[in-house]
């Protein structure tokens, strides 16, 4: 496998994501000898991957929506664009921060510091997540993106004593406190998006309710709470 930094064609891209889920630890030994950058992982990989997720996600709250209780809540085209960028850019955000994190933790778990190690790290372990975030397409399968997200922290839990030159005994605990870490993020970000979708419309914005029939009638209970399902069908045609 050549040491070019990967993502600068799309086969290499491809090729790249094919080998880190399919040869994690081969492949980890191939990315620790790469002569990369910070900035070209970014624009090479990161960038159109992470993408991935947040274009999915927008086309189907948009043609699927998600339904319960025979109701389906689809978003409206509007804030899903908005909620697809807001959300794409702070994960961009994240996978720095994450990688940030993974650096200034390095020595306290034997490894030594090196912020280009420590991005790609934080990258190639988001592998998984990005390219399940196809199931995003039909918001009912999003529950099996736990599955990709447990093999992210596999990959991560097999790249961190490699590339941060940790010793072996110390792979889980640095793992574990990194992932604590990327939950908080996630945390922060997904506070700042729901603040960010809001802002972009409200509820009105969020989208159409559909049913069976054309006009919705009844009330429901939502956290001790009545909601007149009329009154919030006329809000949203508002």
């Amino acid at each position: 496998m050549s040491v070019v930094e990967p993502g600068t064609t799309g086969a290499g891209l491809i090729a790249r994501v094919k080998a880190i889920l399919l040869q994690p630890k081969a492949t980890w030994e191939v990315i620790d000898a790469e002569p990369a950058t910070v900035g070209g992982i970014f624009k090479s990989y990161v960038v159109p991957l992470a993408a991935i997720p947040a274009v999915c996600t927008a086309i189907g709250s948009v043609v699927f929506g998600a339904r319960a209780f025979g109701i389906t809540v689809r978003t409206g085209p509007v804030q899903a664009i908005v909620s697809a960028i807001v959300s794409y850019v702070l994960v961009l955000i994240g996978v720095y921060v994450i990688s940030l994190i993974i650096d200034a933790l390095a020595p306290n778990f034997g490894g030594t510091k090196d912020k280009t190690q420590a991005y790609k790290v934080a990258a190639y372990s988001y592998t998984p997540g990005w390219v399940g975030g196809v199931l995003m397409l039909l918001p009912s399968l999003s529950l099996l993106m736990i599955i990709p997200a447990l093999y992210g922290l596999y990959l991560l839990y097999i790249g961190l004593p490699r590339l941060m030159r940790a010793p072996e005994e110390k792979a889980m605990p640095y793992t574990a406190v990194t992932v604590v870490v990327a939950i908080v993020v996630s945390f922060v970000i997904t506070a700042v998006l729901g603040s960010v979708a809001m802002a972009a419309g409200g509820f009105g914005a969020m989208g159409a309710l559909s049913h069976n029939s054309d006009t919705l009638s009844g009330k429901v209970k939502v956290g001790g709470s009545e909601v007149d399902l009329g009154k919030l069908q006329a809000a949203s045609k508002q």
